[in-house]
Formats: structure tokens, C-alpha cells, sequence
């Protein structure tokens, strides 16, 4: 009755939706930074093998998880590219927003188990000093890492998923740096205590910098609006359009980590609008909002139930209903198909 679907396909470069980058352009970032970091592993796990360090493979170990994320990553990006079918929708672009999500928890186990670790030294149960073969090694870390991480720069404001391997990368870089710094100190000056406190201080930034990642990935797996989108400018500007009483049952949420969707229903008790407006308020919505594929349903009066089973408001109630649809819309989605 009166709906229109806006995929958006043909508007989603030009009006940068989040596909400016596409995950294609990465599949190389990542196949470089996978071979250089599992050389890096095994260059370390030869060295701290032949030099007795169990800190170099320890730290072996846990680039091993960078790999790990990175492949997470790539894989995310590679189901966001499988075609929808008739079982599959959408796709499967919310692999990408379970990538991110699961490379947070990533990072917020190993920086877990770095706090810890420096927690103990602290305490002095296992004062370690950095030897010059740690130092070296953790010298080229940063290299390897940071030159993994500068790969996905460009990519983590427009993608999450991306975001997720560039912190990683980026991480790991500012641990290694620890390593050199702290390694240096107590050499020199016999400052053992340096390296658990540096530790613990570098544990705690990349948390903080972690936990926005988290966020965002638990909001998009739980259908909430994106971070980037205003819904009461959304609704303002639907609501704006030549005809429109009010807007109904308004949605807006992600299928991956570069798509966003809208579905409303546009309340329009004289008229019929044709396919020119509909058009017309699509480009408007992907042009403000960069939103890639919009569904807009006209109806004369709103006749489907409240999210929660509450059933439409009639006309004489609509500012309180809109009011509370407006509260609720955030917690609530309702199954388009």
C-alpha cells in the first residue's frame, strides 16, 4: 500500500553512505599485514628461544592474536560481500559488526592480562629487566606493527570492522614502544619498577580507546540507531516534506558496518504522493544522512501496533503517541522482512 523501497545502490558513492572505501580495497592491507606479522612471530619466537626470554615468547604468543584479529577482520569483510538470497536477505553483512565486536573483546582480554601481569611486578613477585635482545626485537614490533596499522588508516572513521584492525595494529605498536622505553630505563639506570608501571598505564589508554569500538559494535548488533545519525533530525526532516501530518512507525538501524537502513511510514490523510516525491525524499535522507536503503510505506491514517504490541494511536491521540514512539524507538525494532 503505497511503499516505496530505496535501495540506494545507485546513490551510495556518490552521497558516501560508507561505501567510499568498499572492503574490496582492503583485501590487500590485509594479506600484507597477516605474512608480516606471522614473520614477526616466528623471528621472535627463534630469538627469545635461542636467548631464554619467556618475555619475547610470551610476546610471540600475543601477536600471534593480532593475526587472529586480523583474520577476523578480513573474514568480516569478506561475508559482508557474500550476495543476499532468498534464506539471507541481507546478506550476511552483520558479520562485519560481530568482527568488530569480537575484536574488542580481543583487546580488552589481552590488555586484561597485561594489567595483570603488571600488577604482579608491581608487587615485586617478578621484577624483570629488559635485556638489549628484548629491545631490539620490540624495536622492530613497532615497525611491523605501526606499517600494518598505517594500512587500515584511511578506512577507520567510514568502517568499524576496519577501525577494529587498526586499533589492534596500533595497540600492539604503543606496547612494543613500552618495551624499548622501559627496557631502556632499567638497563641504564636499574629502574626495574618502570616497565610494569609503563605497562599498566599503556593498559589502561588502549581500553579507553578500545571501549568506543565496543559500544558501537554492541549498538549495531543490537539494531540501534548509528552513532553518525540524528533520529529526531530524521524524523524532522521527513516530517517536513509537502504533505506529511507525521511520521509512524520510524526504524533506523545497521546490517553491517558501512549499511545503514530506514523504514516509515509517512501519515498523509489527503493525497496520494507520486513516485517524484518518493524519490525526492530518498535523496534527501541519503544525501543528510547517508543512509543506503530506505523503505517509505504513505498511509492515510497509521494502522500498525506500537512496538511492544501496543496497538496505533487514533487522531486525537497522536502527539502523545508520537511522544512515546519517539522514546522507544531506540529500543525497539520491528521486522521489515
Amino acid at each position: 500500500m503505497g511503499a516505496a523501497h530505496a535501495h540506494g545502490h545507485d546513490h551510495d558513492h556518490a552521497h558516501g553512505h560508507g561505501h567510499v572505501h568498499g572492503p574490496a580495497s582492503y583485501d590487500r592491507a590485509f594479506a600484507i599485514g597477516i605474512v608480516l606479522n606471522l614473520g614477526f612471530v616466528a623471528i621472535e619466537a627463534c630469538y627469545g628461544w635461542r636467548a631464554d626470554s619467556l618475555a619475547l615468547l610470551a610476546d610471540a604468543g600475543h601477536n600471534l592474536s593480532d593475526v587472529a584479529g586480523l583474520v577476523l577482520a578480513w573474514g568480516g569483510a569478506l561475508a559482508g560481500r557474500l550476495r543476499p538470497d532468498a534464506r539471507y536477505t541481507y546478506g550476511w553483512k552483520r558479520a562485519s559488526i560481530l568482527a568488530a565486536f569480537t575484536n574488542a573483546l580481543l583487546l580488552l582480554v589481552a590488555m586484561g592480562s597485561l594489567g595483570w601481569e603488571a600488577i604482579t611486578r608491581l608487587h615485586g613477585s617478578e621484577p624483570a629487566v629488559q635485556g638489549v635482545t628484548v629491545m631490539v626485537v620490540a624495536g622492530a614490533g613497532i615497525v611491523v606493527n605501526l606499517a600494518t596499522a598505517l594500512l587500515f588508516m584511511r578506512g577507520r572513521d567510514d568502517d568499524i570492522n576496519i577501525r577494529g584492525a587498526y586499533l589492534h595494529m596500533a595497540s600492539d605498536a604503543l606496547v612494543s614502544a613500552g618495551v624499548v622505553v622501559t627496557g631502556a630505563l632499567a638497563l641504564w639506570l636499574g629502574w626495574a619498577w618502570v616497565d610494569p608501571a609503563a605497562s599498566l598505564v599503556i593498559a589502561i589508554v588502549i581500553v579507553v580507546g578500545t571501549w568506543s569500538l565496543l559500544r558501537q559494535s554492541m549498538r549495531m548488533l543490537f539494531d540501534g540507531v548509528p552513532e553518525h545519525i540524528d533520529l529526531h533530525a530524521v524524523r524532522g526532516e521527513l516530517e517536513a516534506l509537502p504533505g506529511v501530518d507525521h511520521v509512524h512507525d520510524l526504524h533506523v538501524w545497521s546490517t553491517g558496518t558501512t549499511d545503514t537502513v530506514l523504514t516509515a511510514h509517512l501519515v498523509m490523510p489527503v493525497g496520494r504522493p507520486d513516485d517524484a516525491f518518493l524519490e525526492a525524499a530518498t535523496r534527501r535522507l541519503q544525501e543528510r544522512f547517508r543512509i543506503g536503503h530506505i523503505t517509505l510505506q504513505v498511509v492515510n491514517r497509521p494502522f500498525m501496533p506500537m512496538c511492544g504490541g501496543a496497538p496505533a494511536a487514533s487522531p486525537s491521540r497522536r502527539g502523545e503517541h508520537e511522544h512515546h514512539h519517539h522514546d522507544d524507538h531506540h529500543d525497539h525494532h520491528h521486522d521489515h522482512g
